[in-house]
């Protein structure tokens, strides 16, 4: 049986919580970047294999709807896009418009070494070498494809960077 002992080392009352109970203090950005990176809308933009990865981890088994990520159909609601997959030369400008229908403030996901660089086709004549040729990235998930732990670590890696740029006053870009 385990007893937990109710003396030892109690700390002194906070002032603070004396003359103002129940009040909590923070700044505005960094409040507003606690609710941004718990509740991370994404457009979901699938253009190849790496979309089924994509796909899984929105599924039960991974559910990244725990980490407040949830998929969203419209450009216009949705403040991530998720790029996943080879970006072709003719796919360049849907995204580019995709991307500026998007609100601020708004972060880009290049999943898979094809979004990312091109991937086995970067000397190809139809394929971007890179999705940041486009619209700006800010989180990069290696593979071919990647696996959804890779994608899960991406999101919380966008999640602290959503942190950092709230603590430094801007964007970071």
């Amino acid at each position: 049986m385990v007893e937990i002992s109710t003396g030892g080392n109690v700390p002194a009352p906070s002032t603070f919580n004396q003359i103002a109970p129940g009040v909590v203090t923070a700044k505005a950005e960094e409040l507003f970047a606690m609710a941004r990176k718990s509740s991370l809308w994404t457009l979901t933009f699938g253009l190849a294999c790496c979309a089924i990865e994509m796909i899984s981890t929105h599924m039960a088994h991974h559910d990244v709807d725990r980490f407040g990520v949830v998929t969203w159909p419209s450009p216009r609601q949705s403040d991530v896009m998720i790029v996943a997959g080879t970006v072709v030369k003719k796919m360049g400008e849907p995204i580019k418009l995709l991307y500026e229908q998007m609100p601020e403030p708004k972060w880009v996901v290049a999943m898979g070494s094809c979004a990312t660089n091109g991937g086995p086709y970067y000397r190809s004549y139809s394929v971007v070498m890179g999705v940041d040729h486009l619209v700006p990235v800010d989180v990069y998930v290696p593979g071919c494809p990647p696996r959804p732990e890779a994608l899960m670590q991406g999101l919380m890696k966008l999640q602290e960077k959503i942190m950092r740029d709230s603590r430094s006053g801007g964007r970071g870009r």
